[in-house]
């Protein structure tokens, strides 16, 4: 009996071991191209200055996005090449009126919702309410997009999401994170609350083709034409882009955490083809048990039967 009961105890660990989720698909030592916790002016190029701005109080970034202005407020990033990514940050939402939208992207030059290459995060306020959006322009201009409205498929590129509805709060700081699957060709984007760790929303896309050509991480309103003195106010902070350190052997570019004093002018829009056959919904990928874990917990617990058995006779 004493020596049963030990054994019992390891083939648990062992088999808690089986049902631990996978770890993602990014994960390992990491390449730093971008990070900033706003502790000091961050410098992002904006055309937009008295609402996007570094507050030095609240030692983050103030912005107050509103339609038809054409406003944005970016940061140049280099080193980024067709890598796996993975982009996160936390957000605070103070205000978001009906017609609003929050938006902080991966993107080319542009800065344009509906231009290529272009990784967007979306708070939208409109008619399901405070929803959240996944959104991609591959750089091919193919438009895919996925939100928190449980099956909703009546936009354009839309991917059915079949989970139950999500709604975010406002004053609620939460932490965004997207990866960039590049072997699988997904894009996740997941959002946990900051201060519990609990995820509220997750879900991801097909790619359809390789990411490449995005060089700064951007917020604003290029694009939106909606009705004007909207605002989606509230406040950025701990801002990373990272890749895997394997990819550093495939570019030779430095990272850098600066951005140019310049300002740039209203990129211009052009046609987005949108991907018209919905893709098919992803199935979750887990990561197998290692095979001398199995054997060992197999060969346990028939030792552990066997012990049972005769501990009977």
């Amino acid at each position: 009996m004493r020596l049963r009961i030990p054994l019992l105890i390891l083939m648990a660990c062992l088999l808690s071991l089986a049902c631990a989720p996978a770890q993602g698909a990014n994960s390992g030592p990491v390449t730093v191209l971008y990070q900033n916790s706003f502790s000091s002016n961050p410098q992002w190029v904006t055309n937009n200055p008295s609402l996007d701005y570094w507050d030095p109080g609240l030692q983050m970034y103030h912005f107050a996005i509103e339609p038809s202005t054409g406003a944005y407020a970016y940061t140049l990033v280099k080193g980024y090449e067709k890598q796996p990514f993975t982009l996160e940050y936390d957000l605070i939402l103070n205000k978001v009126d009906e017609g609003a939208t929050f938006r902080l992207g991966f993107s080319g030059a542009e800065m344009n919702p509906e231009v290529g290459p272009n990784v967007l995060t979306e708070f939208t306020n409109a008619k399901y309410g405070q929803i959240l959006w996944l959104r991609l322009v591959t750089p091919g201009n193919k438009l895919m997009r996925v939100n928190s409205k449980s099956g909703d498929t009546q936009s354009s590129g839309s991917i059915a999401y079949n989970g139950p509805t999500v709604n975010y709060e406002l004053n609620k700081t939460y932490r965004v994170t997207v990866d960039y699957n590049k072997d699988q060709r997904t894009l996740t984007m997941k959002v946990n609350e900051k201060t519990s760790g609990k995820q509220i929303w997750g879900y991801y896309i097909n790619t359809v083709e390789d990411l490449s050509g995005m060089d700064r991480i951007y917020l604003g309103s290029i694009g939106d034409y909606g009705p004007m003195h909207r605002y989606a106010e509230g406040y950025l902070d701990n801002v990373r882009l990272t890749i895997p350190s394997a990819a550093e052997e495939t570019t030779s570019a430095a990272a850098v955490t600066t951005a140019p004093q310049t300002i740039t002018t209203r990129p211009t829009a052009i046609r987005t083809t949108v991907e018209q056959t919905p893709l098919p919904e992803p199935t979750p990928q887990e990561s197998p048990l290692p095979a001398p874990i199995t054997i060992l917990a197999l060969c346990i617990a028939g030792a552990c039967i066997a012990l049972f058995i005769s501990g009977r006779k």
